[in-house]
């Protein structure tokens, strides 16, 4: 096995007031290709969030800021992150963050378990 493929879902937590417009905005910066530098910068300033702290790393990250703003809002993002939340509700998630592994969740989330699972992932493929 040569490669890797990493899955994100969105799964926003209702007693965070900015998960669910984080997700939208998350979805909005993955359609110009800029999800994971997105994402980063949600979580390295996840208590400081805000639709103007969006616009800002949208900015930053140098996206069209006119489509980003359509994109935010559009029936078509919002239902994605319905989607996600739906498909993890399906797979057990109740928290974030859930991490799967070959369809088998993991329970510890240690680097080291992680990689052990990893291991025998690859040792059975």
């Amino acid at each position: 096995m040569d490669s890797i493929k990493i899955v994100f879902k969105h799964y926003p937590l209702s007693f965070h007031n900015m998960a669910k417009p984080a997700a939208l905005a998350g979805v909005a910066a993955a359609n110009q290709g800029k999800f994971w530098a997105y994402h980063d910068l949600l979580y390295e300033n996840y208590k400081a969030l805000s639709a103007e702290k969006f616009i800002q790393f949208a900015t930053q990250l140098g996206l069209d800021i006119q489509q980003f703003k359509r994109d935010i809002t559009s029936a078509t993002t919002l239902q994605q992150v319905q989607k996600d939340m739906i498909a993890a509700q399906q797979a057990g998630v109740t928290g974030t963050p859930t991490i799967f592994i070959n369809g088998r969740r993991v329970g510890q989330r240690s680097p080291e378990n992680i990689q052990k699972m990893i291991n025998a992932e690859l040792k059975a493929n």
